[in-house]
């Protein structure tokens, strides 16, 4: 049906197609999951436009369910915007506005609207439409072939969800990425102990296979790949008291890019998110005693002499 696509789409199970988006689906694309039969359904729309008109033409698109607000997730939406649309019921009305999602992501009305530009004019995202629908934890979105158990997965974001096919076995886990970066937290309404127990919560769903929005179909018990994920905030951790063995405020830290690698294509988004990460971190550490701060910084305790 989609011989177009055959170098890259993978079929997850009858009917059931995963499509990956440009450069392996790093941002500012993701995988993107597209179910057919009787009702032709999207979830999510972070890969090129060329490839959404197609399947489009060929197979044409009924739904498109958002699985939460981030723009790797909705960027291309505005070439399906006159059909049904799903999102979360936690997904705020900023989503509405580039200026105001902007702010939200960024945390000031300055830098948000620089993110506006960037997806506005460099990327081509539009600002959602109200939604037709909207869905909550454990709600069932039925359609005639498929059946989606939407699963709440706060930590990430706010509105963040994951999907389980319950005919399939088949376990969307959106953001919950299992890329090599490990998780990311760097907005402010993140939170690392909400998210580490919302990837504990998901592991623990009946699944048979996998797939999140970076990474490939996993099969099996893959309980591994949750904890080297899981790994990944500790990894992170590490690396900033490994930097505070000497004092180190904030924004030395974020100036060192240890985790970016100062290879984020947009700097703004880097420094910002970066900042994000470390202050969230190292909050968490201090609560823990693993940190102080001092006149001149955080330091780790190891080395408070």
């Amino acid at each position: 049906m989609f011989s177009f696509l055959s170098d890259k789409i993978t079929e997850l199970a009858p009917g059931f197609y995963l499509i990956p988006g440009p450069n392996t689906s790093r941002f500012p694309y993701c995988n993107t999951f597209l179910l057919t039969g009787k009702e032709t359904v999207l979830i999510d729309a972070g890969f090129n436009p060329e490839t959404i008109i197609e399947i489009d033409r060929i197979k044409k698109i009924d739904t498109l369910i958002i699985s939460h607000s981030h723009p790797d997730h909705i960027l291309n939406w505005d070439l399906l915007k006159d059909r049904h649309l799903i999102f979360p019921f936690e997904t705020p009305d900023s989503v509405h506005d580039l200026d105001t999602l902007g702010n939200r992501f960024m945390g000031n009305k300055e830098n948000g609207k620089v993110w506006a530009q960037i997806v506005g004019q460099t990327l081509g995202m539009k600002a959602l439409r109200e939604p037709d629908q909207r869905f909550k934890d454990n709600d069932i979105l039925t359609f005639p072939d498929f059946k989606l158990k939407a699963i709440y997965a706060p930590g990430h974001l706010s509105d963040h969800y994951c999907f389980l096919e319950l005919n399939t076995g088949i376990l969307l886990t959106s953001d919950i990425d299992f890329s090599g970066f490990g998780p990311f937290y760097g907005q402010s309404e993140c939170d690392i102990k909400l998210f580490k127990k919302t990837i504990n919560k998901v592991m623990e769903q009946p699944y048979t296979s996998l797939c999140s929005s970076h990474k490939g179909p996993m099969t099996g018990n893959t309980s591994h790949e949750f904890k080297k994920f899981l790994a990944g905030f500790d990894r992170h951790s590490n690396v900033f008291l490994n930097i505070c063995k000497t004092p180190h405020t904030i924004d030395a830290i974020t100036a060192k890019s240890p985790l970016y690698n100062d290879k984020m294509p947009f700097k703004i988004f880097q420094e910002t998110f970066e900042k994000g990460m470390i202050s969230k971190s190292i909050q968490l550490m201090v609560e823990n005693g693993l940190m102080i701060e001092t006149p001149h910084g955080f330091l780790d305790t190891r080395f408070n002499t």
